[in-house]
């Protein structure tokens, strides 16, 4: 027998002779760990809420020709905080730390996102406060990890479980945020980082019911789409049919966005002069089409209810569009979610225009879906949150939708870090 082997053979009889500890449930000390950063990450998306809240209906007041200072003032306030606290940089930035740097997210970056981002969200860019509450809570996380003294797959699981913590609260989708902030690491292996899936969970969980006490958020759906009734065994091919043009419009967001990008980038100006720049840009786009201003949480409701005519509903997806992309390019700091939730709910209305007979619910989810689907490659999460959104039981369609926009999306993602510099 060798060496090794008997070593071996040794080791195994020592661990007989211990005495058997009896633990009848799967459970450990983590679990603690993991509730407390979710009830931490609810406090932190809760707080960040109310001061979000009480900013929007104080801006709110400027209506009309006003807007366009007001948001041209806020984009310079949010570029001078950015150059001289710091870029806290964007969801590449958050993607490229998880998978490239041990899973350490920067907590010094938090001032900087945090007061421009108020800023750029509560004045009415048409960017939402997911990426700033997911880059606070993730970094949050990753302190947490490192005090203690987590290494390796701990830490980053740690740094994982603060981004689903921050992104549950806001869309309060426990299961539908934990496999967000898993599948958006990577377009092509959403399980990559498969050791995060239960921290995640346990701390959506505990940061879902913090923020709902706070802000006393009541269960249910969020979106008040028309009741959808099954027209046949075929409306999953409706869904695909509706996704194929949702994934066209998701490709013009694209490169609507890289056209904004390299006009901003030839600019060669200090930060808070774009930012100014693209104030005005959005405040007059907001003074034509009022419903493009914010980020659409509210809107999106007010779109459902509103009795809009196809060449304004036009108009309105065309100018969103351009507000999104403008709101990303020129340095405004927030997530483009739930921003493309209502473009696609835009495209689902006219659809629905066009053609009558189509079941409006089926089209404006499936657009939703898909266009979500297409430019953040997330298809399962992407399921789940709209399941959950909206009260759509029969989420089928949903699945379809997300996997026609995941499968014919442009090859480089538009997340730039979510590509395998190895691979692909």
């Amino acid at each position: 027998m060798k060496i090794k082997d008997k070593r071996r053979l040794i080791t195994y009889l020592n661990l007989l002779d211990e005495p058997i500890k009896f633990n009848p449930f799967v459970f450990s000390r983590h679990f603690f760990l993991w509730a407390i950063l979710g009830i931490i990450g609810g406090l932190i998306a809760g707080v960040y809420w109310i001061i979000l809240e009480f900013m929007m209906h104080g801006l709110a007041i400027f209506e009309g020709w006003q807007v366009i200072p007001t948001m041209a003032i806020s984009g310079l306030l949010a570029g001078l905080i950015i150059h001289f606290i710091g870029d806290p940089g964007e969801i590449d930035l958050i993607v490229n730390n998880i998978r490239f740097n041990k899973g350490k997210l920067d907590s010094r970056n938090n001032p900087s996102m945090v007061l421009s981002s108020l800023l750029c969200v509560a004045s009415g860019g048409s960017l939402g406060p997911e990426a700033p509450l997911v880059q606070v809570t993730g970094s949050t996380g990753s302190w947490f990890g490192k005090v203690l003294r987590l290494k390796g797959e701990d830490l980053r699981s740690m740094s994982i479980a603060g981004m689903a913590s921050g992104f549950t609260a806001l869309f309060g989708a426990p299961l539908g945020g934990s496999l967000f902030s898993l599948e958006i690491l990577h377009h092509k292996h959403a399980a990559e980082y498969y050791k995060a899936i239960i921290p995640a969970f346990v701390a959506s969980c505990f940061s879902y019911v913090i923020f709902a006490l706070i802000i006393h958020l009541g269960l249910g759906p969020i979106w008040d789409l028309p009741t959808y009734e099954v027209q046949g065994k075929f409306d999953f091919a409706y869904a695909v049919l509706f996704g194929v043009a949702a994934t066209l419009l998701g490709w013009v967001f694209i490169f609507c966005t890289k056209f904004f990008k390299a006009g901003f980038g030839k600019l060669l100006l200090p930060v808070y002069v774009k930012t100014f720049i693209g104030g005005i840009a959005l405040g007059t786009i907001a003074y034509y089409f009022p419903l493009t201003r914010y980020f659409g949480h509210h809107q999106l409701n007010n779109l459902l209810l509103a009795d809009l005519n196809l060449d304004f509903l036009v108009l309105i997806l065309i100018f969103k569009i351009f507000a999104i992309a403008i709101t990303v390019t020129s340095g405004w700091r927030g997530g483009f979610i739930i921003p493309l939730f209502f473009v696609g709910t835009t495209l689902g209305l006219i659809i629905h225009n066009l053609f009558p007979s189509v079941d409006p619910a089926l089209a404006i989810i499936s657009c939703m879906a898909a266009i979500n689907a297409c430019v953040t490659r997330t298809p399962m999460s992407t399921t789940i949150l709209l399941a959950t959104l909206t009260g759509f039981a029969y989420f089928i369609p949903i699945l379809f939708a997300s996997l026609t926009g995941y499968f014919l999306a442009p090859r480089v993602p538009f997340i730039s870090s979510q590509m395998d510099p190895k691979k692909d």
